[in-house]
C-alpha cells in the first residue's frame, strides 16, 4: 500500500515526478536514476538516466505499479545521453511525453513522444522541438484547451547559456543585484508537437513588484517549474536549487508576470528537489523526491508524495517533509 512520505517504489530509483490524473487514475512520470560511479559536479554528470518508467496508482492508498520502460534513449535519434525530468499531457485521446536530453553536441533540448495510452509505450518524434533548449519541461493544459510548456534549469541545465537565443558555452548567468533568470514558457501548437512561437522568459516579482534578484537564492528560480491552477489562479512552483526549497508564485495569466508567495516544501535529503502538484478526488497532493532510500546519495533518489493544503486566502501551507503530514 502506498503511504505518505514513503518511496512509491523501491526496486528502482526514481526522481523528478510529474503527476497527472488520466482515466481516473494517478500516473506519475519520473526520471529513472541509474547507479553508476561518478563524482558530483555542477554539470550534473552524476545524474545518469537512459530511459523512462511510468508509475500508476488506482488511488492514493493503493499499491504503486511500475508500468515498465516506455522510452529509451536508443530509440531517439538525436539523443546522446541524460534523459532527465519529463512531463506528460493529454489531448484528444493522445498522450504526449515531453523530455529533455543532450544532443550529439552536448546541448540540452526538449523532445516529445506520443502514445495512445497514458502508460505508454511512447513513440518519439525523430528530432527535438524546434526552438527548444534547456531542461525540465512541464505542461499546463488550460481550460480553453491551449497547452503551455514551461522549462529551464541553471548550471547543468544550461539555461543561462541561452540568454542570446543561441547556445554560448561560456555564458554565465546574472549575479548580485542583477535580475534573476526566470523559466521559459511557450504556447504549444494544436498538434502538441511544436511551439506556436518562440519561448519567452517569465518574470517573477517580489512583494514590491520588483523582479527577484540573482542573489536572492531563497526565492529566485533555479529549475523544476510546475504550473497548476487553483480557484482560477495560476500557480508557478519551482526549485531554488542552491537553497533547496520548493517555492511558488502566482498570477492571473499563464505567462505571467508572477508574484512570489512563499515556500511549499522545506529541504529534503539530497541536493536536488523537484516536484509536481495535482488534484485527485477532491484533495491536493505534492509529489517530490529525496535520497533517503539510498542513504543520501544525490544521484539515487526516490519519489514520494504527501497531501498539500491551502489556506482560505489561497496561500499554500509549508510542508516539512520529515514531520507527520497526512
Amino acid at each position: 500500500m502506498s503511504k505518505f512520505n514513503e518511496p512509491l517504489v523501491t526496486h528502482i530509483y526514481t526522481a523528478d515526478p510529474s503527476a497527472h490524473v488520466f482515466d481516473g487514475k494517478l500516473y506519475i512520470y519520473p526520471s529513472h536514476d541509474l547507479v553508476h560511479e561518478c563524482e558530483d559536479n555542477d554539470n550534473g554528470d552524476q545524474y545518469n538516466m537512459e530511459d523512462y518508467h511510468i508509475l500508476c496508482m488506482d488511488d492514493v492508498d493503493a499499491p504503486c505499479k511500475d508500468c515498465g520502460e516506455v522510452l529509451h534513449m536508443n530509440e531517439v535519434p538525436w539523443v546522446s545521453k541524460q534523459m532527465w525530468a519529463p512531463d506528460a499531457a493529454e489531448k484528444d485521446g493522445k498522450y504526449y511525453l515531453y523530455f529533455p536530453a543532450r544532443d550529439r553536441n552536448g546541448e540540452f533540448h526538449l523532445g516529445v513522444a506520443v502514445s495512445d495510452s497514458p502508460a505508454g509505450k511512447f513513440v518519439p518524434q525523430p528530432d527535438y522541438i524546434p526552438g527548444s533548449f534547456s531542461i525540465d519541461p512541464a505542461v499546463l493544459m488550460d481550460d480553453d484547451g491551449q497547452g503551455y510548456i514551461y522549462f529551464g534549469g541553471l548550471w547543468g541545465g544550461q539555461l543561462e547559456k541561452w540568454q542570446t537565443g543561441s547556445f554560448l558555452p561560456n555564458e554565465e548567468g546574472p549575479k548580485g543585484d542583477e535580475k534573476a533568470l526566470g523559466p521559459q514558457v511557450a504556447r504549444l501548437s494544436d498538434d502538441m508537437l511544436t511551439f506556436k512561437e518562440g519561448p519567452k522568459e517569465i518574470t517573477i516579482l517580489d512583494e514590491n513588484g520588483e523582479p527577484l534578484k540573482a542573489s536572492d537564492e531563497d526565492r529566485r528560480y533555479f529549475e523544476g517549474p510546475w504550473m497548476h491552477k487553483y480557484n482560477g489562479t495560476y500557480y508557478l512552483s519551482y526549485s531554488t536549487g542552491t537553497t533547496h526549497y520548493i517555492v511558488y508564485a502566482t498570477s492571473d495569466k499563464p505567462e505571467g508576470p508572477f508574484t512570489y508567495r512563499g515556500r511549499i516544501l522545506e529541504p529534503v535529503i539530497g541536493w536536488t528537489t523537484h516536484h509536481s502538484i495535482v488534484e485527485f478526488k477532491g484533495k491536493w497532493y505534492l509529489f517530490y523526491h529525496d535520497s533517503s532510500l539510498s542513504g543520501g546519495i544525490n544521484s539515487q533518489r526516490s519519489v514520494k508524495f504527501c497531501e498539500l493544503h491551502y489556506n482560505e486566502d489561497g496561500t499554500i501551507q509549508t510542508i516539512k517533509p520529515y514531520e507527520n503530514n497526512n
